[in-house]
């Protein structure tokens, strides 16, 4: 089995940073206030509010939570998203609504996809071998299930056995992904797991599970000694 991360592995850093983010960061408030009365959005506003108080409790000055209004609600929930995302904060309620509200991008046309050259020739590669391909990322199963699917000309999801988020753990604890391999029925050393971030490979080795760092751009000297295998490209696995 082949365990993918996403961002700087199959995705260019700067399509996650700047183009999701980015539409991200301009849509909170809109979303939020069009899409408040969903179950599930209405969760995610609650978790983050819960949250805030936590890291209020813990002195990390987040943005004042306004109570009472629907609408102070609202707006102090987008508030609180971006303070996160500034902070590049994975926590679950911010993730999920970012994948929310890409999800609405991806459906109206405004977002697509975007992947390494050497990704859709690796998945058909490693699909005639009969290897089962799975995501692991930091962003919701939502999301990472759209980006594959809306890649121009082609759904990558079909390829795909399944999608992974922080719902399993932590990227850095070795216990994510002893349960991903748990779920997917492959003993660790029977899964390769792919990623630019030393990190989360040594969490990943640390399982039990076989690694490689993705090197797809100028990398920090100790990235280099790692003593992860490094790899430019996918075709360097053919």
């Amino acid at each position: 089995m082949i365990l993918l991360d996403i961002e700087g592995t199959t995705t260019p850093v700067e399509f996650v940073y700047r183009t999701l983010f980015g539409f991200a960061r301009e849509n909170f408030s809109t979303f939020l206030h069009a899409a408040s009365d969903e179950p599930e959005v209405r969760d995610c506003i609650a978790d983050l509010k819960a949250q805030c108080a936590a890291d209020r409790s813990e002195r990390k000055d987040p943005p004042e939570w306004r109570t009472g209004a629907a609408e102070l609600e609202i707006d102090s929930a987008a508030r609180y998203a971006l303070w996160l995302m500034d902070r590049d904060s994975k926590t679950r309620p911010l993730k999920s609504l970012q994948g929310l509200i890409w999800q609405e991008g991806y459906r109206s046309g405004k977002l697509h996809g975007e992947i390494y050259p050497d990704v859709l020739p690796a998945f058909e590669r490693w699909r005639k071998q009969g290897k089962e391909i799975s995501i692991y990322s930091s962003g919701s199963a939502l999301a990472q299930e759209m980006l594959f699917r809306t890649i121009p000309a082609v759904d990558l999801t079909t390829r795909i056995k399944a999608f992974f988020d922080t719902r399993v753990g932590n990227k850095t604890n070795p216990e994510s992904y002893k349960k991903i391999a748990s779920i997917s029925g492959f003993q660790e050393n029977r899964i390769l797991f792919l990623s630019d971030t030393v990190a989360e490979l040594d969490a990943a080795l640390s399982a039990g599970m076989r690694t490689a760092l993705v090197v797809r751009s100028s990398k920090e000297e100790n990235d280099a000694l790692s003593g992860h295998p490094i790899i430019k490209n996918f075709d360097e696995l053919a």
